[in-house]
């Protein structure tokens, strides 16, 4: 048995917790100043965080090895085979003259990329980040912007920061349920908390996504949008949050703020269009992910018929060209259009349909396991068993499995040949080769950190500042999800602490725990996972530290904004707010 220690180095919780954080430290400087690629930084980080959990922390090295192939384990099992079947349908779809129609199917209904931005990214996001999360709705969005004619790495960035906003209701309102069970706050009480903060944000992210597109005159002249979908997603996100089923809030959200921009789009429109043919984007069909499994480029943008002849390269063969679809931008005929758009509509009702509580408590029941991981004998400082030795496995009931489920009727229904899918899938699968590499070492060092008591230590010193942990707490949030990828994990692995912390310090148990959800997601667009999800998803091998290095000004900011917040909630300026 291994009991955590929370101050093994020099007997000070200080210096221990400056030690606990040289891990992540070296993560994030070898990929943002040094610019080593993401694979080698996060093994850097593990091997780092073994030696620190061994030596410093007392941890027995069977067990620390133990946790590393857990940490492997859980990197695989869900994360990557979420991603890996997600991807898979995107380049089913690539592989056939779908594609084609499912870009003009974008462009018809706006021709700028900026509204399109929102459209996809904010709204169709939010509801893929409703139903699925884990980098599904960051690799999907990113793909269809490029269908619309954005550039890759452009897409990856939008796709990016607007995942934002939804995530602590994701997955089915994930992240609160793991809250409420790992602090037995009232889940109504937490639900309500968060739902009065994060809309707040989700206010200003369609500015962001605009800006980002455009600059200054995309703001300029799409401010009315972007602050009409902001709006309908915020209120939305708070009356679903408030007053109904925590667990539809961004299902509602995502609707409600389609049929606003929707709507908006018909008695409004900007003065001047970028996109197709605009000064800012290229006017062609985008560039698409590269195949023959070596994911290290985007293919060449360029004419529709040249987009077209690089997604059937990606699959395989392509399928015989459908005389019905025409080659034209012209706007396709409603049955092209329900045939393009299928795939998001089978992804859509295969998870909707898994929601259903008589399914839904089926599938718990025979498609899920839990067990103690071999070789984890753990008790945290108090001498309580560590919950993170226990393993949960879902197989039928896995967000991964339902997107396989989706890509088989997605071969069906386009008539894709066994062999081609599974060519398709290979050639995925080695396309990400260094993604699962990067994603397993992330999810290594996070759980030898989370169970060698790097991370419970680093966590309590921050919790030792006192008042100002209201100032802290936001950033506790943010550090867990940048390390773990998932509001879920971060709000299992720090919620108790926080409304431990909560209690010491004389503020809200229910705030302080909201607040590692809401604030946490502004990590999520840094976390070495999600960078690595999209970068594969729009064909950029390498382009993590990229990416990073383009989005930290934006993360910090919104951080920022939001522990001002939080702090003026933690007062009596906006103490009324809290349940």
């Amino acid at each position: 048995m291994f009991q955590q220690i929370l101050d093994p180095i020099a007997g000070s919780l200080v210096i221990s917790a400056l030690c606990a954080a040289l891990p992540l430290v070296l993560l994030f400087v070898l990929l943002g100043v040094f610019k080593v690629k993401a694979p080698f930084a996060a093994l850097a980080g593990l091997v780092l965080s073994l030696v620190l959990a061994i030596v410093g922390w007392q941890m027995p090295v069977n067990q620390a090895l133990s946790a590393t192939a857990a940490g492997i384990f859980y990197g695989l099992f869900p994360i990557l085979w979420i991603l890996v079947n997600a991807l898979w349908i995107y380049r089913l779809t690539v592989a056939t003259p779908w594609f084609e129609v499912l870009g003009r199917t974008i462009r018809s209904i706006s021709n700028d990329l900026r509204i399109l931005a929102i459209l996809i990214a904010f709204c169709f996001g939010a509801l893929l980040e409703s139903l699925a999360g884990f980098g599904a709705p960051v690799a999907i969005s990113a793909a269809m912007l490029m269908a619309a004619g954005m550039k890759p790495l452009k897409s990856a960035i939008v796709s990016l920061l607007a995942n934002t906003a939804p995530v602590a209701f994701g997955a089915m309102a994930a992240p609160i349920i793991a809250l409420n069970g790992v602090t037995g706050l009232p889940l109504n009480e937490l639900s309500a908390m968060a739902g009065r903060q994060t809309p707040f944000i989700a206010l200003i992210v369609p500015l962001l996504l605009v800006f980002i597109v455009d600059g200054r005159r995309g703001v300029k002249q799409t401010w009315p949008v972007a602050l009409v979908a902001g709006a309908a997603f915020g209120l939305a996100q708070f009356v679903t949050s408030n007053y109904f089923a925590v667990e539809l809030t961004d299902v509602v959200a995502a609707v409600v703020t389609v049929a606003a921009v929707l709507l908006m789009l018909k008695v409004w429109q900007p003065k001047e269009t970028v996109g197709m043919g605009g000064a800012v984007e290229a006017a062609a069909v985008p560039a698409v992910v590269s195949a023959g499994g070596t994911g290290g480029s985007a293919a060449q943008e360029g004419t529709a018929q040249e987009g077209m002849t690089a997604a059937r390269g990606s699959g395989g063969s392509a399928l015989p060209a459908d005389p019905a679809i025409p080659t034209d931008n012209s706007r396709p005929e409603p049955r092209q259009i329900w045939m393009a758009i299928a795939p998001y509509l089978i992804i859509i009702a295969v998870f909707s349909v898994a929601q259903i509580p008589a399914v839904k408590a089926w599938l718990t029941q025979v498609g899920s396991v839990t067990f103690a991981w071999p070789g984890l004998e753990i008790t945290d400082s108090a001498g309580k068993p560590v919950a993170a030795t226990k393993f949960k496995l879902d197989h039928l009931k896995a967000t991964g499995t339902l997107l396989l489920f989706s890509g088989l009727l997605t071969m069906l229904l386009y008539k894709i040949s066994a062999s081609q899918g599974l060519r398709i899938y290979r050639d995925t699968v080695v396309q990400l080769r260094w993604t699962i590499v990067t994603v397993t070492a992330v999810l290594g060092l996070s759980f030898v950190m989370n169970l060698s008591g790097q991370t419970t230590t680093l966590g309590f010193a921050l919790a030792s500042a006192g008042g100002f942990f209201a100032l802290l707490s936001p950033l506790i949030g943010w550090i867990g999800v940048a390390l773990t990828g998932s509001d879920t994990s971060s709000n299992s692995l720090f919620g108790q602490m926080q409304a431990t912390a909560a209690e010491q310090t004389g503020l809200s148990p229910v705030l302080m725990a909201a607040s590692n959800s809401s604030a946490g997601v502004m990590g999520k667009m840094l976390s070495l996972q999600n960078l690595a999800v999209a970068s594969a998803a729009v064909g950029l091998d390498g382009a993590e530290g990229t990416l990073f290095r383009k989005l930290i000004g934006w993360s910090l900011g919104l951080l920022a904004l939001i522990t001002v917040l939080i702090f003026l909630q933690s007062t009596p300026v906006l103490g009324w707010m809290v349940p």
